[in-house]
């Protein structure tokens, strides 16, 4: 009897065995976490779903399947087979190749000279016991365009570009004929032309020359390059602009809803010079309030397919600098003809809402329209008005900051999500050196501003997106929001309740949201405030563009788009063509097409963010350079396997605390708990630690701050020898020059 219940256990666990194996072959050679697996062969017992964790984990001991990353697991690729797949290349020498979601490290000696991003055809080495698996570049399938920025070394045997790039390590030799008049010490753009496989280091020719290193606009032009984003326009598509008539005729006006003697202003950041977008308010004959969200009809000017489209189309955004922006439209469209400005006639497209005095939408249309604004306001400006009663427009910004307010208030209510944290800005003088920070926080005229474009963007998806039943929607461009990582939010839920903090990580969105918003209450001013509220804005998904809808969660709304920045997004140009398209009945866009261009615009905005976030970190190790030694406190911003990151109180400026520098203890990373522990003596460093500084080194070169650790007497934790700024360190001639060949 007892043989036949341990034959049962035994067939039952080698069952689950063999379903899981399955689940995973057949999954394309995706991913999955325990929970999706258990889900996928049918477990949906709490207490069986522990089965399949040790199921897992026995199968991964025995090599039958992969755990790609902490808790993801996917079926075991053919080794010794042919794969496709995308190289990484890394400046420390640990390249790889991702096949199928799976890093295979692959050794210089076998990379075929391949490029970050380059799509390759490799050959997969079976792993040694004890070793990881390797991989043989074979074929170079397709070659990424790519363009490299670093400084000229230049003596009188050789040149080349000792590179910036993390995707590379070694310098790119430069023939004297291609040096385009670059000089020894400037800063440049270069490519790659050829990489002998016998050759240590490629040759290539400069593209641009940005001009001498360490001036500033040499550096910004730098890491614009370095993302491979536009720097300046193209003359012929300026000239394309100039070309344009502003004009508007009694015919165009005749054609659209006439707003200019409706009370209209705009409300933008003093040093704006784009204003997208206007509102007008007028009370109703019933009492109610019309509001127009009135926004630059960019695409009555620039047409489809145009040259000025195509280059807006490819850039996709514009880029925010912490010293400048480089816009997505000439200057003459961006800052004149589109710009709403004060006393001008401008044609726009518009939301129009009739609302009651607690916001509630009567009724609504959406149309192409004419305005012209009475008044220009800064967000300074309008906030004083606001908060004192007293100036031009005081009632209409009383009355539009009420309704905002309602608006706000039943957006919280339905669960949209309320992080609030303010931004750093730097004040620059005239040669772009950064001489004091400043936090940029939203105050009611920004809130006010931010609920009507808001109300504007859902009510344009709505009027696309929401049909009657049995009818299929068109096509359209949706901003969507997809929902947090559930490991992320119990990994949250799970460090909150060590803190007395209970959050809902279970039921609808709604829920979750409002559990959310609640601690993010609960921690203000508290000691862990900091990184629980890191650790909430983390738990996210990332917002994007897409053809299918699934919702915009964190703004908890099932339809959202963007609709009212044209001048600065070209999804945005989008959405007011459909609108316009499907106004005259037309029949729905191709969806594939619009979906690509929705792929490419989320990508551009990704891309921009990490140019505008690169700007802010050289920006912060400028500013910090100049005060080395000094001491600061801070908070543990981030936690890694080398070390913690601090952000200072007074500045939000961001350093890293090397673990070498912790010399009092040997210290493990602990990911799940997001802090370093020392072995000996039991020291913990945890996200959100109230911590002391001092600023050690300043590396401009790579954007990086360096911190020392003070203990409890103000000592640091490790003698520093602080360096002020001199000359670069030159690198190793070894490095640049060429292998030679027999």
């Amino acid at each position: 009897m007892k043989n036949r219940k341990n034959n049962e256990k035994r067939l039952r666990k080698q069952e689950l065995l063999n379903k899981i194996v399955e689940f995973l072959q057949n999954q394309n050679k995706q991913s999955f976490n325990y929970k999706q697996i258990a889900f996928g062969i049918g477990v949906d017992n709490p207490a069986r779903r522990l089965d399949v964790i040790n199921a897992l984990d026995e199968l991964v001991a025995a090599e039958d399947i992969l755990e790609v990353e902490l808790g993801k697991y996917k079926a075991k690729s053919n080794r010794g087979v042919e794969n496709e797949g995308v190289f990484v290349r890394r400046s420390n020498g640990k390249n790889a190749v991702l096949v199928d979601d799976e890093m295979i490290m692959v050794a210089e000696r076998n990379s075929m000279h391949a490029l970050n991003g380059d799509k390759v055809r490799v050959v997969v080495s079976a792993a040694r016991r004890g070793a990881q698996p390797e991989a043989r570049v074979i074929e170079i399938i397709e070659a990424k365009e790519q363009q490299f920025v670093g400084t000229l070394k230049i003596d009188k045997n050789y040149a080349a570009l000792v590179s910036d790039s993390k995707f590379l390590a070694a310098d790119i030799i430069i023939p004297r004929a291609k040096l385009k008049g670059g000089k020894d010490g400037d800063k440049a753009v270069a490519r790659i032309v050829q990489w002998k496989d016998d050759e240590m280091n490629p040759r290539g020719e400069v593209i641009d020359i940005l001009g001498v290193k360490g001036e500033n606009n040499a550096e910004m032009h730098a890491i614009l390059a370095e993302f491979g984003l536009p720097y300046k326009y193209p003359d012929n598509v300026e000239k394309a602009a100039e070309k344009i008539d502003a004009g508007i005729t009694p015919e165009e006006v005749a054609k659209r809803e006439d707003f200019r003697g409706v009370t209209t202003f705009t409300i933008d950041p003093r040093d704006a010079k784009d204003f997208d977008d206007a509102l007008s308010i007028r009370q109703l004959a019933n009492g109610n309030w019309e509001v127009g969200v009135h926004i630059a009809d960019v695409t009555h000017y620039v047409r489809p397919g145009s040259i000025i489209d195509k280059e807006a189309q490819k850039r996709a955004t514009s880029v925010y600098l912490v010293d400048r922006t480089i816009p997505m439209l000439p200057e003459r469209l961006s800052n004149g003809i589109c710009s709403l400005r004060p006393n001008e006639e401008k044609l726009t497209f518009s939301a129009i809402f009739e609302l009651d005095s607690k916001a509630n939408v009567i009724n609504s249309r959406i149309g192409r329209t004419v305005i012209k604004s009475d008044r220009r306001f800064t967000y300074e400006e309008a906030q004083e008005i606001i908060e004192t009663g007293k100036g031009e427009y005081a009632h209409e910004l009383e009355v539009l900051n009420s309704l905002a307010k309602e608006l706000r208030k039943r957006r919280y209510q339905q669960g949209a999500l309320e992080f609030d944290r303010a931004e750093v800005r730097f004040e620059i003088d005239e040669s772009g050196k950064p001489i004091s920070v400043y936090f940029k926080e939203s105050k009611d005229a920004n809130k006010l501003i931010e609920e009507f474009m808001l109300l504007a963007n859902l009510t344009v998806a709505e009027s696309v997106g929401k049909v009657g039943k049995n009818k299929k929607a068109k096509s359209f461009v949706y901003r969507v929001h997809d929902n947090p990582d559930p490991e992320k939010i119990n990994n949250l839920s799970i460090i909150a309740s060590r803190f007395g903090y209970k959050l809902v990580t279970d039921g609808n969105s709604k829920e979750v949201n409002k559990s959310v918003n609640r601690l993010l209450r609960d921690v203000k001013g508290k000691g862990e405030s900091n990184m629980l509220s890191i650790l909430a804005i983390r738990s996210m998904a990332k917002a994007t563009y897409t053809t299918d809808n699934i919702g915009h969660y964190g703004l908890a709304m099932p339809y959202y788009t963007h609709f009212t920045s044209p001048i600065r997004r070209y999804p945005d140009m989008l959405v007011h063509r459909l609108l316009a398209k499907y106004a005259t009945g037309s029949r729905s866009a191709d969806k594939i097409k619009l979906e690509e261009e929705c792929k490419h615009d989320s990508e551009m905005e990704q891309i921009a963010s990490n140019a505008e976030r690169a700007s802010i970190r050289y920006k912060q190790v400028e500013f910090m350079r100049d005060r080395l030694g000094e001491i600061y406190d801070g908070v543990i911003s981030g936690v890694t396997e080398w070390g913690f990151y601090v952000e200072l109180n007074d500045s939000m400026c961001e350093g890293l605390v090397p673990i070498r520098d912790l010399a009092d203890d040997y210290y493990d990373f602990d990911d799940k708990n997001y802090c370093l522990i020392g072995r000996r003596h039991g020291v913990k460093y945890t996200l959100g630690d109230e911590v002391k500084v001092q600023v050690a080194r300043a590396d401009l070169e790579r954007k990086q701050l360096d911190f020392a650790l003070i203990d409890d007497k103000g000592n640091p934790n490790k003698p520093l020898e602080v360096k002020k700024p001199g000359k670069r360190h030159e690198p190793r001639k070894k490095k640049t020059q060429p292998k030679k060949t027999k």
